[in-house]
């Protein structure tokens, strides 16, 4: 069976989309061919992507990223903690056992075609990522040297899932921290800190005087690319990971350093000059994810 021309041979939409289905990877070189994906990007270019800060208003800090369909919510909570003996004037960022000083909870792929074990890998990644990135100084998050700490609690919700789940859940993870105000609390009757609004203690010399932001340093983002012959696909959908399954995945800061990169597996050999062009495309997109983020983080201010 000749490989028909889309615009040409399958002269109706049902046709098109039904050797879509049958024969999906020669549906997809057709449109390689021409450098031209089926929802007529470019091969390196990425979906729309949007940020949303403040989704979840009883969040210490919070927002919603999408990729394309690709949607995940981020929301942190704040707690006040006893810091470890071992590091006395540090805080911690959650409390899981896949990551001793930063887990995530990941509610991750209700959607059918997708497994649920995508979830605790995408955590762990993450994790890895924020920690090795050293995104957060974690002495910041200090109240008392020995006494008293912040203990910052990430959940990321996925609300849709076509594809490139990390990428979308480290944007929203870093949205989440730019848009995070560390509360105001105050030493209550048995000299406890605790946060002044919920204990009624306003009137109390607060021991963090107003709520502040805290400041990210070598900011992580992230491209994943699919690999497929001689082609490099940015920002995959979910059918085009199905496809084609040799993935690469690019983490760079916010200075274009080199925080992970990672091939969990896949056909295809990742070459030197692959993996260089998987770079090059990443840097690309951190420009554009840091523009992304500054915008919604200027239209916060202005609301």
């Amino acid at each position: 069976m000749g490989l028909p021309n889309a615009s040409g041979d399958l002269s109706t939409e049902v046709e098109v989309d039904a050797f879509r289905r049958l024969f999906p990877l020669r549906f997809y070189e057709k449109h390689l061919l021409e450098s031209i994906r089926p929802d007529a990007r470019p091969l390196g270019r990425a979906r729309e992507t949007t940020i949303a800060l403040g989704a979840v208003a009883s969040a210490n800090g919070s927002a919603l990223a999408k990729i394309g369909s690709t949607t995940m919510l981020a929301a942190i909570k704040m707690e006040v903690m006893t810091p470890s003996l071992e590091t006395p004037d540090e805080g911690c960022i959650g409390l899981l056992p896949l990551a001793a000083r930063f887990p995530v909870s990941l509610s991750l792929l209700k959607t059918p075609g997708r497994p649920a074990e995508a979830a605790p890998v995408v955590a762990k990644q993450l994790s890895d990522t924020i920690l090795s990135s050293g995104m957060i100084n974690l002495k910041e998050l200090s109240l008392v040297s020995g006494k008293a700490a912040w203990m910052a609690y990430l959940d990321i919700y996925c609300l849709d899932a076509d594809g490139a789940l990390f990428d979308t859940a480290l944007l929203s993870a870093v949205a989440a921290f730019s848009h995070l105000e560390i509360p105001v609390v105050s030493l209550n009757d048995d000299g406890k800190i605790v946060l002044s609004e919920e204990q009624g203690l306003s009137d109390r010399e607060p021991v963090n005087k107003e709520k502040r932001k805290i400041n990210l340093s070598s900011v992580p983002f992230s491209l994943t690319c699919v690999l497929h012959k001689n082609y490099i696909l940015a920002d995959p959908t979910a059918e085009e990971e199905s496809i084609m399954d040799t993935i690469v995945t690019v983490v760079l800061d916010s200075s274009s350093q080199l925080v992970s990169l990672q091939k969990p597996g896949g056909t295809v050999l990742a070459y030197t000059s692959a993996i260089q062009d998987c770079i090059a495309l990443t840097r690309q997109r951190v420009k554009e994810l840091q523009k992304i983020l500054e915008e919604a983080i200027s239209g916060m201010e202005v609301d």
